[in-house]
């Protein structure tokens, strides 16, 4: 493979219909640029990715591709949908901590979200 080439990785569940498409267009415009489906088969800590840009549209599903997402974005490759985006979670567990020490505290909620199948419904909630 071309040294030369900036490569960008996808990140995909069982979706093709968007991706395939979206492969199939970046390397026919043939400008330095070749897209595939990220392989992954492990990370070694500090690891540089052999990807420039990365497009996730699964680690919400997957927590280890979160960790694969954030190691590459700390080697400088650019993630297309913030791996650090869960932090929110964080700063809600963050104001429960606070309240229950006792300590002053805007009055905040976390949501449950609609699951996006039944599936989802069935292992995340209980009935």
């Amino acid at each position: 493979m071309n040294d030369n080439l900036i490569r960008v990785g996808l990140l995909v569940g069982r979706e093709r219909k968007f991706p395939d498409a979206l492969i199939a267009e970046i390397n026919y415009r043939n400008v330095g640029i070749t897209c595939e489906y990220a392989l992954l088969g492990g990370t070694v800590m500090a690891e540089t990715p052999p990807y420039a840009v990365l497009i996730d549209r699964i680690s919400h599903e997957i927590p280890y591709y979160t960790t694969f997402l954030k190691t590459a974005t700390l080697a400088g490759a650019i993630v297309i949908n913030n791996p650090f985006w869960r932090a929110a979670d964080d700063k809600f567990f963050g104001a429960s901590l606070i309240t229950r020490l006792g300590l002053a505290s805007p009055r905040t909620m976390c949501c449950r979200t609609t699951p996006t199948s039944k599936a989802s419904l069935t292992s995340h909630c209980a009935t």
